[in-house]
């Protein structure tokens, strides 16, 4: 399964008016649904804003957290590459992972340090897998209740098939 990316300012609104469901020191997770975000639309001819079915990622790395470019394009590559590994496991909604505090630049010298890379990666897997894990557990859930079979305390009746003579 692709993963799309968000684009457009509209869609990055959308899910930032959606609920934060997982944080880690440093990164937020925010999650709406694609039916809670198509009921937002004013008009039914325009446009949706998730057009296609399936995961949304966006990524939002301001400068006040990461300083340098060279540091916002790798934690985004590590931020691409974590949910590109995850994306089967992902529900499908739009997500934005959000930096919400700094890497300190005195445990991190380097820009691009491969250190700094697996912290980011490691931080990015815990907070994805808080997702997963709670991911299944509502869709087994959920799955469980629409396919039990109804209880009831009325004596079940066969209906009669009328016999061909």
């Amino acid at each position: 399964m692709v993963v799309q990316r968000l684009k457009s300012r509209q869609q990055f609104q959308a899910v930032m008016a959606g609920a934060v469901v997982a944080k880690t020191p440093h990164f937020a997770l925010h999650r709406v649904a694609l039916d809670a975000a198509h009921a937002g639309m004013d008009a039914p001819e325009s446009r949706p804003l998730f057009p296609v079915a399936g995961a949304w990622l966006g990524v939002l790395l301001p400068k006040r957290w990461a300083r340098r470019a060279v540091t916002r394009n790798a934690i985004r590559r590590q931020i691409y590459e974590a949910t590109r590994a995850q994306a089967p496991l992902l529900p499908q909604a739009a997500w934005v992972v959000r930096l919400r505090s700094e890497f300190s630049r005195k445990q991190f010298v380097s820009a691009t340090s491969e250190p700094l890379k697996r912290a980011v990666r490691t931080e990015l897997d815990q907070l994805l897998g808080r997702v997963l894990l709670r991911a299944p557990l509502v869709k087994a859930v959920g799955a469980s209740l629409s396919v039990a079979p109804a209880v009831s305390s009325a004596p079940t009746v066969k209906p009669e098939v009328p016999h061909a003579v």
